[in-house]
């Protein structure tokens, strides 16, 4: 015989887990997902700081006409620093710039400054003739070098380079020799 009942709706409200239930959920789904961002973040940080950019060898004249190809500064730090004669902060820092040089030069440091193009070439010659600039100095006419380098146009823009041309540090503005130092202590000391 059958049973000549209607089958029961089956009851279609959801029931939610009790509040203790939700708190251990989150509780476990933090502990879980806090480690995974932490490692993410170590990662992506990690992959930046293999990645640093890295500056072709290009080639260059100096105010005294002497051509100077980067890769003949093969294992040197280089700093190369954009200025003008008309800057106030690239003259302020001048001093600093001849006195960093001269006490790295000889361990493998050099300086290249880079004379902005709308800075006259017959300037650029007196002030570095008049100051005794000792490192390289180029002046910047068509805009090549700045090109080269994230296309600068403020000064002082200041970057450093590793032996192997990768930027490893970039200041826009007057450069802190304290901390430039501390820089070159470390990078010429693992050249060793």
């Amino acid at each position: 015989m059958q049973d000549d009942k209607i089958p029961e709706k089956p009851d279609n409200t959801a029931t939610f887990p009790d509040t203790d239930t939700m708190k251990l959920f989150h509780k476990e789904f933090r502990k879980t997902l806090v480690p995974i961002v932490i490692i993410l973040l170590i990662a992506a940080l990690a992959f930046a700081l293999m990645n640093k950019p890295k500056i072709s060898d290009f080639s260059f004249t100096t105010i005294n006409n002497q051509v100077v190809d980067t890769a003949a500064l093969e294992s040197k730090i280089i700093l190369v620093n954009f200025w003008a004669t008309d800057c106030p902060g690239c003259i302020a820092e001048m001093p600093a710039l001849i006195e960093t040089h001269k006490k790295y030069h000889d361990k493998g440091f050099e300086v290249i400054a880079v004379a902005m193009p709308y800075d006259p070439i017959e300037q650029v010659k007196a002030y570095s003739l008049k100051n005794q600039l000792p490192f390289i100095i180029t002046h910047d006419d068509k805009g090549t070098a700045a090109s080269q380098f994230e296309q600068v146009r403020v000064t002082p823009t200041t970057f450093i380079l590793d032996k192997q041309r990768r930027i490893i540090g970039k200041v826009i503005g007057v450069l802190d020799f304290d901390s430039l130092h501390q820089l070159l202590d470390k990078q010429l000391a693992e050249g060793s």
